[in-house]
């Protein structure tokens, strides 16, 4: 029996359809992506963490020559917050992606490991967190939670 998965999301189709915190969010993504590290991919990630006590957090893609060595604008982000903020709840996390000269307008999910490690701290939190995606120049989706875009998800309740 074949079965269908729906995926629940929103397309905000500019900047200027953000609200006050949405817009700091991506300000600051699109900031620290500048300070990616990338020089084997030239791909550029930024990410922004909004906490509930109102922290914004930001990280952003660090390669190795060593791959896979790098960590993900994301994790880099996620486990900073995690390290030094261990029971504040992460509000929202926004990420923009693309080549380094941001000439993309695809909309830049985070990655599958990206998913799994935000679908734990989604479990760890008992609450979920939004997610917003894109690139410098095109429009922002975004879920309420990262089971969205991880629909058959693995976590702590299977062991």
């Amino acid at each position: 029996m074949e079965k269908e998965i729906k995926i629940n999301f929103e397309v905000i189709s500019s900047y200027e359809q953000l609200n006050d915190i949405e817009k700091t969010l991506f300000d600051k993504a699109k900031k620290i992506r500048q300070n990616a590290y990338a020089p084997y991919s030239n791909f550029f990630v930024g990410c922004a963490l909004l906490l509930e006590n109102g922290e914004i957090i930001t990280g952003s893609n660090q390669e190795n020559a060593a791959y896979p060595s790098g960590l993900c604008a994301e994790r880099t982000a996620i486990f900073w917050t995690s390290a030094n903020y261990p029971n504040e709840k992460i509000k929202k996390i926004f990420v923009i992606g693309g080549p380094k000269d941001g000439l993309s307008s695809t909309p830049i999910p985070p990655c599958g490991g990206c998913r799994q490690s935000i679908l734990e701290y989604e479990a760890k939190q008992k609450d979920v967190i939004e997610i917003y995606f894109t690139s410098p120049n095109g429009e922002i989706i975004k879920t309420k939670s990262i089971r969205d875009l991880l629909p058959f998800s693995f976590d702590g309740t299977f062991l």
